[in-house]
Order: structure tokens, then sequence, then C-alpha cells
């Protein structure tokens, strides 16, 4: 892929949303308690000194868009997309801290719809630019740990502490690491399950068509069951079985919980991890397999030393479906009382509190976005691993 020679229409595209988003929506929302909904402060109501940088900013993103592209100027809207992130960030802090000092310690601060436009499109900018620069995966992860190691400093340093999100985390720091192993916990279960069923069912209707045939039918009924239908009917037999077998009970699974919750992950997994293997293996040439048959492999040498090398990257992209899938399920098994993140989410959403919501979905989709980059990864080193040497 070429670098474009004359202008960048989708740099063009982002920066005018982004200019748009920061001149018509509100950037902070400030109100003297959590109770109210408090009044608008627009973008350019913040700035002050220096930071009018950042007003800058949009401007020379949008103009950057008609310049003829070069790896430098590339590099440049890179750096100013990264910047404006978090230097956003930096603006809300300060503010907060300002009317933390004017107005009372429990005046809250939160962040507007301008603050999210503009960081998502900043940070699609930044991604179609590493793009255009052909990064390799190592820059672009460098590009995004620079990023987050740069906001993880504001928020040790206490930066943003006076910002309405970072008071509610104070106010449940002491359990938020608990609640945080607590989803990582029920999403590694789940997906531990749905390996351990999902591949080898793969390989089964890989190797027999009639698994295929019935495994699929029941696994398609299955994701189109909702998760609140799903949950009720596990609970119900789940509770059933706990009481006629004291095995069970003792051994903790029950009617809510831990264990509902990771059979409904598993369930809802098991459908791209199957069809994920089967499309892997089926993609793997006839003519390879009798070759290895030819040296003399066994089939369970065929198996391991030519059909799985040549069919992980379709089999990890399935898990990868479904490990993201889980990740963002696993907030809604808060409902039948397996904990996790999803209990901070549904605290915020029944007592509409914004901030508190934003504290339990935001480290949901971090997670999110960890795992599908760590997937990421593994499929392309499995790619190259795939690929004839010589």
């Amino acid at each position: 892929m070429h670098l474009p020679q004359r202008w960048n229409p989708v740099l063009l595209v982002l920066a005018a949303l982004l200019l748009l988003a920061l001149a018509g929506l509100p950037f902070l929302r400030v109100a003297p308690n959590r109770l109210v909904s408090g009044q608008v402060v627009e973008f350019w109501d913040v700035l002050a000194g220096p930071t009018w940088l950042l007003a800058v900013s949009p401007f020379a993103l949008f103009f950057a868009g008609f310049a003829r592209q070069s790896r430098a100027l590339l590099a440049l809207v890179l750096a100013i997309s990264a910047v404006l992130v978090v230097g956003l960030l930096g603006l809300a802090a300060h503010h907060a801290q300002i009317t933390a000092q004017i107005e009372s310690s429990i005046a809250r601060v939160s962040f507007g719809a301008a603050f999210w436009s503009a960081a998502v499109l900043s940070a699609l900018i930044a991604s179609d630019t590493l793009q255009r620069l052909r990064a390799t995966p190592l820059q672009k992860a460098a590009t995004g740990i620079g990023v987050v190691l740069l906001v993880c400093v504001m928020l040790a340093s206490g930066w943003c502490d006076s910002l309405s999100i970072m008071k509610e985390y104070a106010n449940r720091a002491d359990g938020f690491a608990a609640v945080l192993a607590r989803h990582v916990q029920i999403v590694g279960l789940a997906m531990g399950f749905t390996l351990a069923i999902g591949l080898p069912l793969g390989w089964a209707a890989h190797a027999h068509a009639k698994v295929s045939s019935v495994a699929f039918p029941v696994l398609n009924v299955v994701q189109t069951i909702p998760s609140i239908a799903l949950f009720g009917l596990l609970m119900a037999q789940l509770a059933l079985l706990a009481a006629n077998w004291r095995a069970m009970g003792a051994a903790g699974i029950s009617g809510v919980g831990m264990a509902p919750a990771v059979i409904a992950l598993t369930l809802y997994g098991l459908l791209p991890v199957v069809r994920g293997t089967l499309a892997g293996l089926q993609q793997v040439s006839i003519a390879q397999m009798n070759a290895a048959r030819a040296l003399g492999l066994k089939p369970w040498q065929v198996l391991r030393h030519v059909g799985l090398p040549l069919a992980l990257p379709v089999v990890l992209g399935g898990v990868r479906t479904a490990a993201v899938a889980a990740v963002g399920l696993a907030a809604v098994t808060a409902l039948i009382g397996a904990g996790g993140l999803g209990s901070i989410m549904f605290e915020g959403l029944f007592s509409n509190a914004q901030d508190v919501l934003l504290l339990g979905v935001l480290p949901i989709v971090a997670m999110g976005v960890l795992v599908d980059a760590l997937f990421r990864a593994l499929i392309s080193l499995a790619v190259r691993q795939a690929r004839p040497h010589g």
C-alpha cells in the first residue's frame, strides 16, 4: 500500500467531525453534587493560556488533510492526535481542580459528549495514520502503550482526583481490585470450559459430518436465546439440582452466583470456537495432509504437525470472538449474583449515576480492547509460523 500523494479524505472527515464535536457539544458537566444534573461547560470556556494549543490542534489536523501527504506529515498527525487525547483529559482534570477549590469538595465534574467524541475521533485518526504509515504490530502497540502510560501517570500523580469518576473510584477503592478480579475469574473459567469443549467438538465436526449436522443447529439455537432468559433457565435447574444433590450445594454450586454465569458464557462461546476450529481445519489442503501421511506420520502426528499449525490462525480468530464477547457478557452476570464489574455498572444504571456507570463500563471496554489486541498479536504470530519457509 502506497502513501497518499495529494490529500487524505479520511483525515478531513474525522478532523471536521472533531471540530464540530468540540464546537457544538458540551465538554464537561459541573454539578454541586452527584444527585443533580448540573450545568454544561463548553470546550472554549475552559481554555486558558497554553491550553489554547488544544483548540489549534483540530484545525491543524483538518488542514493537514489537504496537504501533500508524506511520512513526516503523517508522523506529525499521529503525534497531534495522541497528544490531543492526553491533553483533553488534562484540561478536564484541571477544570475539575479549579471547581473543587471554588465551589466545594463534593462538587462533581463529569465528562460531556464533546470529550468522549473528541477522544474517540482522535483515536480513529491515530489508527488510520498508523495504517497509512504501514506500522508494524510492535509499532502500533508501542503507540498505544505510550498513550496509556501517559494517562496512567496523570492518574497516579493525583492530577485527575477531582474528576467525578475518580471520586467514585476513591469511594470504592478498597473493593475495586476484588471486583475486577472477580470479572477476570468469570471470563477465565468460562473460556477454559469453552476451549475444553469447543476445540474437540470442532475437530469432531470436521472428522464426522453427522456431528456437524447435529452440533451447529443446537449451537445456533443457543446463540439466539436472550441472556436474561438463559440465566433464568439455568438458575431454576441449578437450584433444583443443588436442592436434590447435597454435594453440589457443598461445592458452592447453586441457582445464583458463579455457576450459572460460567455455564451461560460457556454456551455462548461455543459457536464461534467450534465454527472457527472447523473452518481452520477445512482450509488445510488434502495434498498437505497426504504429503504428511506419505512421510509415515500417524494420524495424530499429522494433526499435530500439519493440521493444527495451518489451522491455528483461523482457530484463534474464533477464540478471539468468543473471548471478547465473554468480557462484555460477564457484566450481565451481575444480575444473578455473580459479581464482577457488572455490579458497579448496574449500581450506576439503577441510581442514574453516570460516573458510577462509567466506572464499571470503562474497565470492561479496556479489558475487551486488551484481549482483542492480545489475540491479534497471537494470530499474526501464528500466520508467520504457518507460512512456508525458504
